[in-house]
């Protein structure tokens, strides 16, 4: 990844949010590294180094800063500056690949070898695989020691350490401090016993307009939005939990106050969260590609900061696309509470008064045994569920980001009963692909069509070109602006995307 040193130095001296998590200042004469926006006084130029993750950071030898945190940063988006493999490696350790596995095992999912994937993250990132992994548990922990009540013991394993031992000598080589030594010096604790996670993000986020399109397909029993909140039930290696997420008091954060039957690797959970609402976007980036088309523009303008709704679960997102294919988001939501209430096992947690949680949404091996009958499908689409599901239980499709966009929608496409529109879906918002372009969906073809005449998928697919490699973001874009100012045409409806 290369990073222009003045430019770098340009955004520390300025505070500049929106490098926030792109890169970070070692400075030499104190051995510490920082975020752009750390409030300590600026170094001098020829005391910085300017590093692309907080793992090349560590590695060069540097400790995290204690006062901008940079386990607060809202993270660095994956495919910012690194090849495409690089990109799929670092969303396959966000969601823990290394945390039970090793590097011989994520190169061979990669589909390439150890050595040639070391070279690249050494090139691209300045660290190894297990650096950045490593980088990544330690930071988490730090939160989770700063932020909740958790017990030691508690945070090592919710942050993907396989021992205690373990997690205390790690803690005292980046922050030269033991674990209690470092909750004692956060000062007051937390006045709630809640479990609340602080998600970061680069500004701006159109949270009013995410929690509209998630409202509108929300699952009956497994998902809802109250006020300004989204709630959801969820099943996690086996512990069942329920998860509240609302804008904090903090700027540019999302609280996320989570309730366990037991006790569970939250670092994983935050990835999902964080996945679900897109927060690892750089929306300035994305901006810059997209406002150079006026189809766009007006758009961009009703909801700046956009974002690729996504899913907290891939297998439940390829199901919610499946029972999406030519019907309505009403009637595919209604399905989907259906599904949840014959095959989802009971939430035994308490959601509250009020609430409507009472399901886990049934998994792959669940739903592999599915019938046409009883889950009120047509026998084609059962039968294209039960197929997923059982490529997906047996191992032989892997819904995650080891293949890259053209060889996942290939994959998907291959299972009876799946087109290219439901495994581009599935690319785009399960396996975060921001690329992922579903050319053939209607409300993409009324969008980019004249008045009473869609545009063809053809017609879709070459407006497109021009805003690769973000293609999944202009679909989004499209979606979440129905009634956005129209440009020679009338105002789109609203699309029946999953």
């Amino acid at each position: 990844m290369h990073l222009d040193d003045e430019a770098c130095y340009r955004a520390l001296s300025t505070r500049d949010r929106r490098f926030d998590g792109r890169f970070f200042t070692g400075v030499r004469t104190t051995g510490v590294y920082c975020r752009p926006i750390c409030p300590a006084p600026t170094p001098r130029r020829r005391n910085c180094v300017f590093l692309p993750c907080a793992a090349a950071a560590e590695a060069a030898g540097f400790r995290p800063c204690l006062r901008c945190r940079p386990e607060a940063s809202p993270g660095t988006p994956a495919w910012l500056g690194t090849s495409a493999t690089v990109s799929r490696a670092l969303r396959l350790i966000d969601a823990g690949a290394l945390d039970a596995g090793g590097v011989p095992a994520l190169a061979e999912r990669l589909g390439i070898g150890e050595r040639h994937l070391r070279r690249l993250f050494l090139a691209h990132l300045g660290a190894t695989p297990h650096a950045v992994a490593h980088t990544r548990r330690v930071l988490f922990a730090r939160r989770l020691l700063d932020e909740t009540r958790l017990p030691i013991a508690q945070v090592a394993l919710a942050s993907g350490f396989a021992s205690v031992r373990r997690f205390n000598e790690a803690m005292r080589g980046a922050f030269r401090a033991t674990p209690s030594a470092l909750r004692r010096r956060r000062g007051r604790a937390p006045a709630a016993p809640d479990l609340v996670l602080r998600l970061g993000y680069r500004p701006p986020l159109p949270w009013a307009t995410l929690l509209a399109f998630f409202a509108a397909r929300a699952t009956p029993g497994v998902e809802e939005v109250i006020g300004d909140a989204y709630r959801r039930s969820f099943e996690v290696d086996g512990v069942q939990g329920i998860v509240t997420v609302q804008p904090a008091t903090a700027a540019h954060q999302l609280a996320a106050r989570i309730e366990l039957a037991g006790p569970a690797a939250l670092i994983g959970i935050a990835e999902r969260l964080r996945r679900l609402f897109d927060l690892g976007a750089d929306p300035g980036e994305i901006e810059a590609c997209l406002r150079g088309d006026r189809r766009l523009a007006a758009r961009l303008d009703a909801v700046p900061g956009v974002r690729v709704p996504g899913a907290f679960d891939a297998f439940e997102l390829a199901v919610r696309a499946v029972l999406g294919q030519q019907v309505s988001v009403a009637a595919a939501t209604r399905l989907a509470g259906r599904l949840a209430h014959e095959y989802g096992s009971a939430l035994r947690l308490d959601p509250g008064p009020g609430s409507t949680l009472a399901r886990i949404f049934p998994g792959p091996h669940e739903l592999a045994r599915i019938d046409a009958r009883r889950a009120g499908l047509p026998r084609a689409r059962a039968a294209a569920l039960a197929a997923l599901a059982a490529a997906v239980a047996s191992g032989g499709l892997a819904l995650d980001a080891s293949r890259d966009l053209e060889s996942s929608a290939r994959e998907l496409a291959r299972l009876p009963g799946i087109g290219a529109w439901t495994a581009q879906l599935v690319a785009m918002r399960a396996l975060r692909e921001p690329d992922a372009f579903p050319a053939g969906d209607l409300g993409l073809r009324r969008a980019l069509g004249a008045p009473g005449r869609p545009a063809t998928a053809a017609e879709v697919e070459a407006a497109a070109e021009r805003w690769r490699p973000w293609r999944a973001y202009a679909a989004a874009l499209l979606w979440l602006t129905p009634d956005a100012p129209p440009r020679r045409r009338a105002a789109a409806r609203e699309p029946a995307a999953a």
